[in-house]
């Protein structure tokens, strides 16, 4: 009997699928925006993340714009790391105290760091000097660096044993640099006092970064470094809160996350203010474009399975705690390649710019209904041999890409305090229906806005019910470099340019 139940129910979605008119299967995908039904209220803060490269430098042609860019903007909870690649650009000490003195050096760091805390003044922002200095760490034998501050090294970061396996070495360096930039100075390991006279407000700290990867650390000997460090810096500056794990590949790590996020595991008073992870789509070098379209999106959703797993272990073991993923953002294959001898980087087709814009506001949109509290895009500066694929502004003048145009329009337009309401899709048979994906919201001053992006790089009709008269804004294909063009829609019919994300704001 049940077979044959199954076999009717199929026969019959068969025939009714077969028995649509043609013109309902040809129809645009639409939406019925139930404004009075608030599923939920957004907690969700739309940033990104500068990270430290050469082309920040005082007096190269990048700079101004990007950092134009960025205070324009507006943003809270930028995230900054100086890193790895770049040891005399991230590292204030690189050598052991000896002979009576230390190697504390401000002179290449200062001016970059400057900058960013001057084009973020007045919101709240996340720094992360991400990098150990390597001679805290167990080698055969002395780690060199380059004297040229400018040349990117993959082999700084050596060795998984720290020579002080309690962590407190590593985090009293971090302490007396966070006292360099907000307390006027600090007083070394041998007692001398040096002065900054820099007396910045920090209101996040970001201990290290994908420490899976870099010195493979055990989720037990993060924690203990987490708890050390944050302890330090309390001393120093009493106001500032912490960030912790900073994962390359969560979903690969979920007993790293489980240690850390259970209270059980941190020295009593130690807080967790916020955990944080990443996600970048990667194409293989295969892929064209057209096919990377498909796997980009198919990597994202499976990102958010991770999310939602994430979200149900933190809700269990430490609620109060908070979440950035605070590295979102795609890297092309010829990126991956870009460390091997005499690689030549590639041209990037315009269309990607779009696609990957399209793929952070998708997430934008996913993990706002999640009620994750802020998703960072990355980065604000890549350029050939250094992650050209992620960047957000251009590398010859650092004028803004459409990743960044794409990141100012969500943040100007959805945020903390809005009610997410129900939509009802009112024409669920629609062949461009699975490639539309929409949120709506009631902002705080009670304007009614939806979101629409189009998961393809063809034109998609949307109707909307009574957009007729709505405000238009969009970022796609025909929008280049620009920011977002304005319109007015003449009918409740939108059309959507490829990779479009269109916010649509009614009369």
């Amino acid at each position: 009997m049940k077979q044959v139940r199954q076999l009717f129910c199929f026969s019959f979605l068969t025939l009714f699928a077969f028995a649509l008119p043609v013109a309902a299967q040809q129809a645009p995908a639409g939406l019925d925006v139930h404004w009075d039904k608030v599923e939920s209220v957004s907690k969700t803060t739309a940033t990104l993340q500068v990270v430290v490269n050469p082309p920040l430098r005082p007096g190269q042609p990048v700079r101004d714009g990007a950092y134009k860019a960025l205070k324009e903007l507006g943003a809270d909870y930028v995230r900054y790391v100086p890193w790895l690649p770049y040891p005399r650009l991230g590292v204030a000490e690189l050598e052991p105290p000896t002979d009576g003195k230390t190697s504390w050096d401000f002179t290449l760091i200062d001016p970059m760091t400057i900058d960013f805390l001057e084009a973020t003044k007045g919101h709240p922002s996340i720094l992360n000097f991400s990098t150990i200095p390597q001679w805290m760490y167990k080698t055969d034998k002395p780690v060199k660096y380059p004297d040229d501050p400018n040349l990117a090294v993959w082999d700084y970061e050596q060795g998984t044993e720290l020579r002080d396996p309690s962590c407190q070495e590593v985090a009293d360096y971090f302490a007396r640099l966070v006292g360099w930039y907000t307390a006027g100075g600090f007083t070394d390991e041998l007692g001398q006092r040096h002065d900054s006279g820099l007396h910045y407000p920090l209101a996040y700290w970001e201990v290290l970064n994908e420490v899976e990867f870099e010195h493979k650390m055990s989720p037990q000997t993060y924690t203990t470094c987490y708890d050390a460090t944050v302890t330090a810096i309390h001393k120093v500056s009493p106001a500032t809160k912490f960030v912790g794990t900073a994962l390359a590949i969560p979903g690969q790590a979920p007993d790293f996350l489980e240690y850390f996020l259970n209270p059980a595991n941190h020295k009593p008073g130690v807080p967790l203010d916020f955990v944080s992870y990443h996600f970048y789509a990667v194409p293989t070098a295969d892929q064209s474009p057209e096919v990377q379209n498909f796997t980009f999106w198919d990597q994202a959703a499976g990102f958010l399975n991770t999310v939602r797993y994430i979200e149900t272990m933190r809700k269990r073991l430490s609620p109060n705690t908070r979440t950035t993923i605070d590295e979102i953002g795609a890297i092309s294959a010829d990126d991956i390649a870009q460390a091997e001898p005499g690689h030549v980087a590639q041209p990037i087709p315009n269309s990607y710019w779009n696609l990957t814009s399209a793929m952070y506001a998708y997430l934008f949109k996913e993990v706002t209904r999640m009620g994750i509290d802020v998703v960072g895009e990355s980065q604000l500066v890549g350029y050939p041999t250094q992650f050209p694929s992620v960047s957000m502004v251009r590398w010859d003048d650092g004028s803004p890409n459409p990743r960044f145009r794409t990141l100012e329009l969500l943040k100007n337009n959805f945020g903390v305090g809005d009610k997410i309401v129900e939509i009802a899709p009112f024409t669920p048979f629609a062949a461009s229906h699975p490639y539309l994906e929409s949120m709506a919201v009631v902002t705080p001053e009670g304007k009614h806005r939806v979101l629409l992006i189009n998961k393809r790089d063809r034109p998609l009709d949307v109707k909307v019910r009574d957009a007729k008269g709505a405000k238009l804004e969009y970022i796609d294909q025909t929008t280049g470099f620009g920011p977002a063009l304005t319109g007015t829609a003449a009918s409740d019919t939108v059309t959507l340019g490829g990779f479009s994300v269109t916010v649509v704001t009614l009369p």
